[in-house]
């Protein structure tokens, strides 16, 4: 093992030496070039700052007319050497009014901009176009790279986690590299279908975060009510989520590369008993076990502390006048906590525009793929804690002779215990390994017709393909075990998948102003088209290793009947979207704004009889700060009512639902007319087929009717702005399997529109300057909301449930289901028992329904039961911290949620001295009393309020002078989940609160982490 771990790290250090080698070869050749082109060429210098004097980071300047550029610096100094002795820079940055200044031979020109109207000029991302914010007529939160999350990440969502209001993204397998994130905006909108917001990314519907990594993405726009999402139909029901990469940028030529290196330390150890603890436990009579006469924590021995992650990317970007390219290439490799748990990957990413014709015709694209390869081997096992005893050794020579110090049936050096497994020797002899592709490519082309006519095309291809690998050895425990099935034979699995989307939109707009009439018109047509195809297989019987996985073949179960059966599968499924959409935007005098929109739309997922829907939204605004009564309020900056109504829907569900489809039954002897030369009749067995499901040609798509009223703001010349919205929510036709009678069905369930749920809530986020001089600024963020849920209906003439099960709290005992969602009540609510106390001898006592104490036997669940708490949080906060001094910059950022019950299932099982094997400390104190098995009740639900220091980053921005190849060069330190406030007793109180079965924190624990980074960025 020892070995292994050292020529792992050196690999690791030969790997990055090389990189950084070449790394430093390449910045000592762009010194030398810079110097000579130096020499000869008139060079002008500056500052930019803003109206209070602050520099501005990131300020484009050109020479104009032609495609010499530069950008300032963090503390906006700028340097750019002129083609021209007469030349006219023109400095623009994004809020700021344009500057153009004449050079007129000088060699010092300080800049100072003005804001352009501050947010109200922001660009926003709506779907198929962009607006002003000032025109924005629904609920759109824009986040841009300035203020993401830092530090490492390994789903692009988490860049802007705590940073919406009602967007919820939690992570409830932690810093998992191979685990996924779940994302829930405004709350629950569907049972069966799908439950997060539509991806879009550049322009592609369901485009795939693989794709996206934190140094490409330039912003986020959230469309989150109704009427903003409504223009993307039957994928709109959850909110849409738009992803913006960054471009080339006319008139600068750059490189810019960064890297990061991180370490994961674990924050949160559950408190098991040592095996000095275990000893005096089994010496004081709590339980009877063995002895083995070792010391092993078996969770520190499954904690990979030498993890180390790594991220580096470089980019080119640069353009003229007519063009502009970027093209970023990275590499990144997770390790996680857990021992064989790792995530390896690379890719690229690059995007070209151009135009001709005086601007008239324009195109765009992008291709982008990534490679990584995934090891899942590790990360599930630290639940193996409760079942190890302690006092066992994890290796241990083969010894089944009476009167040996240690029985062990384990033959190749690894011990096995008689209840559970032992980790380590299924990490030696199994391996569990992921290849996957992901590649995406898109064109744009777009000409103006006439002025304010422009007719645009878009198309876009996605692909997305893996490859499984598993294999057990002859020597894994599995295989050769007494009981074992496989008989002391290998196995082999291999599962390959492919997806792929062919998207096309093609669309026409129309702007023009009349007077103080101002339209925008937008019309279109859309096709995609999605196929899936799965195939996999497995075998066993395979008496060497020598082959893995690649000979399946020589497996034995093929012609061995008393080996497992293998297997062969294989599936293909596809689904058409076809629409026609359009909107208008109408604004009279720049202050009274309307918006209306229409899509009808096409799926092949649904019944005969409701293959299309429509889809409407309508909008208003109005800019109060504008009106000549608001000119004497000179606190108000700006002041914007927004109201909007819109419909949208969900087809988020499997392909085929309304159809019948086939599935294979029993076998049945054909036999032949005549016998063979034995004389037998020897009949060939045909398989059969039936239908698997009722068909239903009336199921539609989940639809969900919302209203948003919204108030943005500005105050004391902007001072402090923001956004409040109050929206209510009601989503109709959810689906679900009923219960129907046979006949006349052939099948005793189908899948069915009846149920409805309903969603209100209050957002607010705001950011405020509370700081601003020439070294020192502070600037808070704050984002919070309010939720609250029902599931309204589940029952019609025809269809009736009353309630929906679900949280499996599982064995021992049987436990059953924690919550059940009840028609009419809150979605997420905890069903139990209601605890009353302990007998003297520790046997649980519990509340009847009248009042009246019983025992646990006595208790009858669906008479004595009751709603017990909730696992929802209906509060969600955060506030961000930012602080500039000189070159110095410090974010600390800080989340919470609140109002909302957590079932400890850990102390639940583990801290019950009843239970077996190993447990909590807790057991021989806090709950030494209990005499009984664990029974599921209150006495284990606790408050999850928290707050959490979440992410707190420090960093240095360097000066360079006019000469320096370098344009900006950061350095920076993050830490991040670095501690937390709450009476949570738990490892974390941020378990899974998304869906219909929240707050139960799951017992099979992947440990909670504190993740330090150290970083550079360079530009150049």
């Amino acid at each position: 093992m020892e070995k292994k771990t050292s020529l792992f790290l050196r690999s690791i250090y030969l790997r990055l030496n090389r990189k950084y080698f070449l790394f430093f070869l390449f910045m000592v050749f762009q010194i030398v070039q810079a110097y000579p082109n130096a020499l000869n060429q008139n060079t002008v210098t500056g500052t930019v700052t803003d109206s209070d004097g602050l520099p501005l980071p990131g300020v484009t300047i050109q020479e104009k007319g032609t495609n010499n550029g530069a950008q300032t610096d963090f503390d906006g100094n700028y340097s750019i050497t002129l083609e021209n002795q007469d030349a006219v820079l023109v400095f623009s940055f994004v809020g700021m009014q344009t500057v153009e200044q004449d050079v007129n031979g000088q060699s010092s020109i300080d800049i100072e901009m003005e804001a352009s109207q501050e947010s109200l000029d922001e660009v926003v991302l709506v779907g198929y176009g962009t607006q002003n914010r000032r025109s924005v007529t629904t609920s759109i939160t824009k986040v841009t790279e300035d203020d993401f999350n830092q530090g490492v990440v390994t789903n692009a969502l988490s860049l802007i986690q705590g940073k919406v209001p009602g967007l919820s993204i939690t992570r409830p397998a932690g810093n998992n590299p191979n685990a996924g994130t779940s994302i829930q905006l405004r709350g629950v909108t569907s049972i069966t279908g799908n439950t997060e917001p539509l991806i879009v990314i550049d322009g592609i519907p369901g485009g795939s975060l693989d794709l996206v990594q934190q140094n490409d993405i330039e912003s986020f726009d959230v469309l989150k009510s109704g009427a903003a999402s409504a223009i993307y139909g039957t994928r709109g029901n959850n909110g849409v989520i738009l992803i913006t990469t960054k471009k080339g940028k006319a008139g600068i030529t750059s490189f810019e590369y960064s890297t990061f290196l991180s370490r994961d330390f674990v924050n949160a150890k559950p408190d098991f008993l040592s095996a000095a603890q275990y000893r005096q436990a089994m010496e004081d009579g709590v339980f009877s076990s063995n002895d083995f006469g070792y010391s092993t924590d078996i969770f520190d021995e499954l904690v990979n502390d030498t993890n180390l992650s790594q991220y580096h990317n470089f980019v080119a970007s640069g353009g003229g006048e007519n063009s502009n390219y970027r093209v970023s290439l990275y590499y990144r490799n997770l390790e996680g906590i857990a021992l064989e748990n790792e995530r390896e990957e690379f890719g690229v990413r690059a995007s070209f525009n151009q135009s001709a014709f005086d601007d008239r015709l324009n195109f765009q694209s992008s291709i982008v793929t990534n490679f990584n390869n995934a090891n899942l081997l590790g990360g599930g096992q630290f639940g193996i804690v409760t079942d190890w005893n302690p006092t066992a050794p994890i290796y241990a020579p083969y010894s089944v002779d009476e009167g040996t110090d240690l029985y062990n049936e384990g033959k190749f050096g690894f011990y096995q215990p008689q209840r559970g497994y032992n980790p380590f020797s299924e990490y030696e002899n199994r391996f569990n390994k992921r290849q996957q592709q992901t590649f995406s490519g898109d064109a744009k082309a777009s000409f103006e017709i006439t002025e304010g006519l422009i007719v645009a095309a878009f198309g876009s291809y996605q692909r997305n393909t893996w490859n499984d690998r598993q294999h057990r050895s002859i020597q894994d425990w599995n295989q050769y075990n007494d009981g074992s099935e496989y008989l002391g034979t290998g196995y082999a699995y291999k599962s390959n998948l492919l997806d792929h989307t062919t998207t096309f939109e093609p669309t026409l707009t129309f702007e023009r102003e009349i007077g103080d009439h101002t339209f925008d018109l937008l019309g279109g047509y859309s096709y995609q088209y999605t196929t899936q195809e799965t195939f996999d297989m497995n075998n066993s019987g395979f008496t060497t290793d020598a082959f893995l996985d690649w000979n399946f073949g020589a497996g034995n179960a093929i012609i061995d009947t008393d080996l497992p059966r293998p297997s062969l599968n294989s599936f293909k499924n596809d689904n058409t979207l076809i629409a026609f959409f359009s909107r208008v935007n109408y604004s009279f005098k720049d202050r009274y704004f309307l918006q209306a929109s229409m899509r009808r739309e096409g799926s092949s997922k649904f019944g005969a009889n409701n293959k299309w829907g429509n889809f409407p939204a309508v909008s208003a605004a109005w800019l109060i700060s504008d009106e000549l009564f608001m000119e004497d309020t000179d606190f108000v900056s700006n002041l914007k009512l927004r109201a909007d109504y819109g419909i949208t829907g969900n087809q988020g569900i499997p392909n085929y639902q309304s159809l019948v489809t086939l599935g294979t039954g029993g076998r049945y002897p054909i036999y032949p007319d005549s016998p063979n030369a034995d004389g037998q009749y020897i009949p060939t067995f045909y398989q059969t087929y039936g239908a698997n499901k009722n068909p239903n040609p009336d199921l539609r798509w989940e639809r969900k009717k919302e209203w948003n009223v919204g108030l943005d703001f500005g105050l004391f010349n902007n001072r402090l702005t923001g956004a409040l919205d109050v929206y209510n929510r009601r989503t109709e036709d959810l689906l679900l399997s009923y219960e129907v009678p046979q006949p006349p069905f052939v099948q005793r369930t189908i899948y069915t529109n009846v149920g409805t749920i309903t969603n209100k809530g209050v957002e607010l986020g705001m950011s405020f300057r509370a700081i601003n001089s020439e070294d020192f600024s502070w600037t808070i963020d704050m984002a919070g909301s309010y939720q609250e849920n029902e599931l309204t209906t589940l029952s019609n003439d025809q269809f009736i449930a009353s309630e929906i099960f679900g949280g499996n709290i599982g064995n021992p005992g049987n436990l059953g289901d924690a919550i059940r969602n009840t028609e009419g009540g809150p979605i997420g609510n905890f069903y139990g028992k209601r605890f009353a106390g302990f007998t003297q001898e520790g046997e649980w006592l519990f509340y009847k329904a009248d009042g009246s104490v019983a025992t646990a036997s006595e208790i009858s669940p669906e008479e004595d039961n009751a709603i017990i708490g909730n696992g929802m949080p209906k509060y969600n906060a955060s506030l961000t911290n930012t602080f500039r001094y000189k070159n110095f910059d410090l974010t600390i950022f800080l989340r919470g949620k609140f109002d909302y019950d957590i079932l400890n299932t850990v102390d639940l099982f583990y801290g019950n001295p009843n239970i077996g094997g190993n447990v909590l400390t807790s057991a021989l104190d806090q709950y030494s009393h209990i005499s009984e098995q664990p029974q599921y009740s209150d006495y284990y639900l606790e408050s999850g309020d928290f707050v959490k220091l979440d992410n707190v980053t420090l960093g240095y921005n360097f000066k360079f002078g006019e000469n320096s190849p370098f344009n900006a060069l950061r350095v920076y330190a993050n830490a991040r989940n670095l501690a937390v406030i709450t009476g949570y007793t738990g490892r974390d109180p941020e378990v899974q609160d998304t869906g219909l079965y929240p707050g139960v924190d799951d017992r099979n624990f992947y440990p909670r982490t504190t993740t330090i980074t150290a970083g550079i960025n360079v530009k150049f």
